[in-house]
């Protein structure tokens, strides 16, 4: 399956918009990855466990608006975005969403 953040594929025409496809996951901060994160934030630099918890998550929803773009037997999901909010204290929605197409 081709994925792209882009309207158009290099080379190949969209015959048929299937619809809109989504995956979503929702992380919660662990306390002990707090704890590492708070100390880095003392002495500066990366806050390797959250890169590594939204990673997760992006793999996550990536792989879950896959399968959905699979069950429309999509060729290809173009102009695939991803958006985040706070679900609630210490919590994130991290969702990817694009449109299902077949082509020629």
């Amino acid at each position: 399956m081709i994925i792209v953040n882009t309207e158009t594929i290099a080379g190949k025409k969209v015959k048929k918009t299937l619809g809109l496809v989504r995956g979503n996951t929702i992380k919660t901060r662990w306390v002990g990855k707090d704890i590492l994160a708070g100390l880095r934030h003392l002495v500066g630099g990366e806050l390797v466990e959250y890169t590594e918890m939204f990673d997760d998550a992006r793999e996550t929803a990536l792989t879950r608006m896959i399968e959905q773009a699979d069950k429309l037997n999509a060729d290809a999901v173009i102009n695939v975005r991803f958006a985040t909010s706070q679900v609630m204290q210490g919590a994130a929605e991290l969702l990817a969403y694009g449109t299902a197409v077949k082509l020629e």
